[in-house]
């Protein structure tokens, strides 16, 4: 097997070897938290060790910590049950046209329950502002959802900015904000964004797939997206997964005591932007990113789909867009509004801390190859 050359940890990331170890290790501890024998205990003071761990990295009290099978379940329970919260206040919702598709799909479905959903577009550059969120706000605004980093472009959105513009205009609208790619990949915990729930993910960051968090600031009565049990202080009943928590924490740790990571990541975010511009003078940025592990560029007049699918050939990884766009059109690209060349052409890079020089020339040298070699469209 050919040796991976991967640049799309924007999709997920391999799991540390820190995750794997606890995973293993609370495999092998099997107590159910609830149980009222001491195996059960241990199982519980192991999960109130791992909650506070998360709720350290967001900045935030573990009382405010509630586990979730993934980002798509925390974004989908934070909207549903916030917008409900505030039925009797109206049924409008303020998103943007560059969501993921939790976030998108959640709105659209609510939509065909009688909410009315207002959409921001970007500008060319993927920015939206706060005060074009502050213009799209109504009496019977109930809820907001934006993301933090999009998944896309790297683009980081002014939340906070737009939590104080929110607030100010009725403390009562509930602001929600996916922040799956921006968990451990912005400088400040996320609870200083001031918003009131808050979407992360675990193989983001190197935990296994199959677990997320949702943030809920305390004083926000969610009702629970689902009932049973009573786990998760009642909000979230089902036997909690304790393995999958504990990687998720160890994972966490893992990345807090790495102090440089983010300024290794933008390094080589940088490096490969330059050598790519220099090597293929016909490619395109289409984004160089804020947050340090993702870009966006384009081969105008390329396919992306053939580009993706030849350096993967190739043994390079690298993606067209979401992982979720399943070979379908990047809504974001044409939210923004991009020619139709680059639309067809757009890629996008994904780093980690652990990306090297040498991976990312390997990279370089096969879009090089595929640009050289491949026909380009009429488009």
């Amino acid at each position: 097997m050919q040796p991976l050359t991967y640049f799309d940890y924007a999709a997920t990331a391999p799991v540390r070897p820190e995750a794997a170890a606890a995973l293993t290790d609370a495999l092998s501890r099997f107590g159910n938290p609830s149980s009222r024998y001491e195996y059960g205990r241990q199982a519980a003071q192991r999960l109130k060790e791992d909650r506070e761990t998360v709720a350290r990295a967001l900045g935030c009290s573990p009382a405010e910590v509630f586990f979730t099978s993934c980002g798509t379940e925390s974004d989908n329970w934070a909207i549903r049950r916030g917008a409900e919260l505030n039925r009797r206040k109206g049924r409008h919702i303020v998103t943007t046209a560059i969501e993921h598709a939790a976030v998108l799909e959640t709105c659209r479905d609510l939509e065909r329950s009688g909410y009315e959903v207002t959409y921001l577009k970007p500008d060319r550059a993927g920015r939206i502002g706060a005060e074009q969120l502050a213009a799209a706000l109504r009496p019977d605004t109930v809820l907001v959802s934006m993301m933090l980093v999009n998944n896309e472009t790297g683009v980081i959105l002014p939340v906070a900015d737009c939590v104080k513009a929110v607030k100010a205009f009725d403390p009562s609208i509930l602001f929600h904000c996916d922040a799956v790619q921006g968990f451990l990949k912005t400088p400040d915990p996320l609870a200083r964004l001031g918003a009131d729930l808050i979407a992360v993910s675990g193989h983001k960051i190197g935990a296994p797939k199959g677990i997320g968090a949702l943030y809920v600031k305390k004083g926000v009565r969610l009702r629970p997206l689902l009932t049973g049990g009573g786990q998760e202080d009642g909000l979230r009943s089902g036997t909690e997964a304790t393995a999958q928590i504990a990687a998720f924490a160890a994972a966490v740790r893992a990345a807090l005591e790495d102090g440089d990571r983010l300024a290794r990541t933008a390094a080589i975010k940088d490096y490969t932007l330059s050598q790519l511009k220099q090597a293929i003078p016909k490619l395109e940025v289409i984004s160089p990113g804020d947050a340090p592990h993702i870009c966006a560029l384009t081969l105008p007049c390329y396919k992306s789909e053939v580009v993706v699918r030849v350096l993967g050939d190739r043994g390079v990884c690298v993606s067209s867009g979401s992982a979720c766009h399943r070979g379908k059109p990047s809504h974001v690209f044409a939210a923004m509004n991009l020619p139709k060349p680059w639309l067809d052409g757009a890629l996008r890079l994904s780093f980690s801390p652990d990306s090297t020089r040498q991976e990312a020339d390997t990279l370089v040298q096969t879009l090089k190859d595929a640009a050289d070699s491949l026909f380009t469209t009429l488009s």
